[in-house]
């Protein structure tokens, strides 16, 4: 399966990409950097799931960033849409097949640390897996990587090192936490994020986690930063929606494209 997907995307575009970038809602504008892009609908690669949240379109791009061959993901798969956990991460199995030896993921996510405010980036640290399950359950493939992952460094810390002096030669500060990837799709209680504060999360959503486990077991290295769209529940006195996430999104689209055309030649 891996391989037939991968030779599919590789009939379409002469690009061997290196860096492979997942993009969370409202980030698909990172799009908008892929010089001489390629794009593939997901529906067109045989064995890909679909996407079917709204501020993720579903298309696959392959093209380069600052000269770097890059393959983008403009849309992600979450378990909510009654994916398994390996199906969410497959394409990461694909990139890897293509030659990505390191992967930058971007998601959305709700401000647990009550020091943080919506528009905030968050370098991600580490993760906490609530999902309550994990991609690599079932019989391993031992030509896809050992049977017990270390997980000790989830994100790599070269890579944040260089994320942390990029934002900063750019003149603002990245926030950095751990975040928390729990099933959704329901946003998370006031008792949840209470709970998820003292486990020591600072930021929370409903992709991510299933992504970075199955590219560390493919020896890819990974960098995550993570769009601050709203406070979690319980923080403000307010409901939450999707609308504001997107919204908050668009507001933080320059300073998110300027970081990252400037990481890019640095994976």
């Amino acid at each position: 399966m891996i391989q037939e997907a991968a030779a599919y995307i590789s009939s379409k575009s002469s690009v061997q990409p290196e860096v492979g970038l997942i993009l969370g809602s409202g980030l698909g504008v990172l799009a908008d950097l892929i010089e001489d892009g390629v794009s593939i609908p997901y529906e067109e690669i045989p064995h890909f799931p679909v996407s079917t949240v709204e501020g993720h379109e579903g298309e696959l791009l392959l093209g380069t960033i600052k000269g770097r061959p890059v393959v983008m993901m403009k849309g992600r798969f979450h378990m909510y849409e009654g994916y398994g956990p390996e199906v969410t991460a497959f394409p990461v199995r694909v990139m890897k097949e293509l030659g990505v030896s390191s992967l930058l993921v971007t998601n959305a996510a709700g401000g647990v640390n009550t020091e943080f405010e919506p528009s905030d980036l968050m370098l991600i640290t580490d993760h906490l897996n609530l999902t309550g399950t994990n991609p690599l359950i079932g019989p391993n493939d031992a030509a896809l990587g050992v049977r017990f992952p270390d997980m000790s460094e989830a994100y790599s810390l070269r890579l944040r090192k260089i994320a942390k002096n990029t934002a900063k030669a750019r003149g603002f500060k990245l926030k950095k936490g751990v975040y928390a990837g729990l099933l959704g799709p329901t946003y998370e209680t006031p008792a949840e994020i209470v709970m998820l504060r003292v486990l020591g999360a600072d930021a929370v959503g409903m992709s991510t986690v299933s992504e970075v486990i199955v590219a560390r077991h493919a020896g890819i290295e990974v960098l995550g930063i993570t769009c601050i769209t709203n406070m979690a529940s319980g923080i403000l006195d307010q409901p939450l929606s999707h609308d504001e996430v997107m919204e908050t999104a668009e507001l933080v689209r320059e300073k998110f494209l300027g970081l990252v055309v400037d990481l890019i030649p640095q994976m």
